[in-house]
């Protein structure tokens, strides 16, 4: 079921999504001044809705500052409370859209906490799905890229994505409201101006109504992209594996998943794949994992020592009275006999037993008594140096204590399905 906002005549018609996503729930409206947003945020405000707008100043041009009085005098006038920010911060390098991106959602996702908000509304149109599919196959895409932009991501809503922006422009002409005209929007050293203003019209020219039917399909991809992420081929599990990750799509290049794949494979190892967005892509024992690429520099191991006749802290061992300890890292030969155990055992075979990643083995911290490995934090202790039961010895704990990673890791147990890059 579609909800539209109609005035006396067709051309106040602003179509939008179902109604489940906005009713009865506070709306953060995304406004840039611009004319779609300040289409949805007029319709969205006179079909009823408890609506709040909120403005981000990128500040990258003079007279920036223009959309923005011009949104606090319509929402002044309409009775909208405003959240407002302009940057202050530098920009990233790289993609200047990209970093602009970035900020302007980071700014939306405060200003959803601060207006209590349960979703924001971001008024992108049909044209812009198009828009998007187009510039998505030029790079090459699957599913996920065909499909534009899905109309509901998390609490980002977008309920224009069925409105073409000839009906946007007749929507304020009928009610006299003129909007800012941002220059980027013309400026064609942008892809998606050039698709705009160059690809699509001649595309037109040449299939007249090619423009509906690539929305047309788009919709159709989406439908299609939803029931694989219910039951994902194998290809689209590492896609969606690295989007839970915080990867942007689509980020993955056939080149990507076929080295994701390839060390999917029974009996390959390997350090993992860089992934785009500062991700890694790594198999560590029967899962897989995405995990930030860029570690952080490790903290200075401070060992702490005290005389124990034994307790049950699990984050400390006992060893004898009388040993000569450091900390250190590993070295080639290093070998324990592990409590539990049986026999001698290689360093890196109670690394691979344990699971740690081996890009955190070189920095994983080890307790020396001289020469001698006797304690590997989280993992071993070597018997002949650690403490009997009601021995009074020594009590040792390492800070900070190293653990297997677990914060911003995505996780999947289950093997993936077998499949292709198609």
């Amino acid at each position: 079921m579609n909800h539209s906002v109609t005035g006396a005549d067709a051309p106040n018609r602003v179509i939008f999504i179902r109604p489940e996503h906005l009713d009865q729930k506070r709306v953060l409206v995304a406004v840039s001044g611009g004319p779609d947003s300040t289409a949805l945020l007029l319709a969205l405000h006179e079909s009823g809705h408890d609506v709040v707008a909120a403005h981000y100043d990128h500040a990258l041009r003079d007279g920036s500052d223009v959309p923005a009085r011009q949104v606090a005098k319509l929402c002044g006038r309409l009775g909208v409370p405003l959240i407002m920010e302009r940057r202050t911060e530098a920009m990233a390098k790289g993609s200047l859209q990209a970093a602009a991106r970035q900020l302007r959602y980071a700014f939306l996702d405060r200003a959803c906490g601060q207006a209590h908000a349960e979703v924001v509304a971001l008024a992108h149109t049909a044209d812009d799905l198009v828009e998007g599919v187009v510039l998505h196959l030029m790079r090459g895409c699957g599913l996920a890229g065909f499909r534009g932009m899905p109309a509901q991501r998390g609490h980002f809503v977008r309920p224009m994505l069925h409105t073409w922006r000839k009906d946007v422009r007749d929507f304020l002409n009928a009610r006299g409201v003129v909007a800012y005209e941002d220059p980027a929007n013309s400026e064609a050293r942008f892809a998606r101006v050039r698709v705009r203003a160059q690809i699509l019209p001649a595309l037109e020219r040449d299939r007249p109504g090619i423009n509906r039917r690539f929305h047309a399909a788009a919709l159709a991809v989406a439908r299609l992209q939803e029931q694989a992420e219910n039951v994902p081929t194998s290809v689209e599990t590492l896609r969606r594996l690295y989007t839970e990750a915080g990867g942007s799509q689509p980020g993955l290049s056939r080149r990507h998943l076929e080295s994701m794949l390839k060390l999917t494979e029974p009996g390959r190892g390997g350090r993992g794949v860089d992934l785009p967005g500062g991700l890694r892509f790594r198999i560590v024992g029967g899962h897989m994992e995405v995990v930030p690429s860029r570690q952080s520099a490790p903290r200075p191991s401070r060992l702490e020592v005290r005389r124990c006749a034994g307790c049950d802290d699990g984050r400390a061992v006992h060893l004898h009275a009388g040993l000569n300890l450091h900390v250190a890292f590993r070295r080639p030969g290093l070998r324990m006999r592990p409590l539990g155990g049986r026999g001698t055992r290689k360093l890196q075979d109670l690394f691979v037993d344990a699971r740690v990643p081996r890009e955190e083995r070189d920095r994983w911290p080890l307790v020396f008594a001289g020469e001698r490995l006797a304690w590997v934090p989280g993992v071993a202790v070597d018997s002949d140096l650690a403490a009997a039961q009601g021995e009074e010895g020594l009590h040792i704990a390492i800070t900070p204590m190293p653990v297997l990673p677990a914060e911003n890791v995505v996780r999947l147990k289950a093997p993936i399905p077998r499949g292709d890059l198609t």
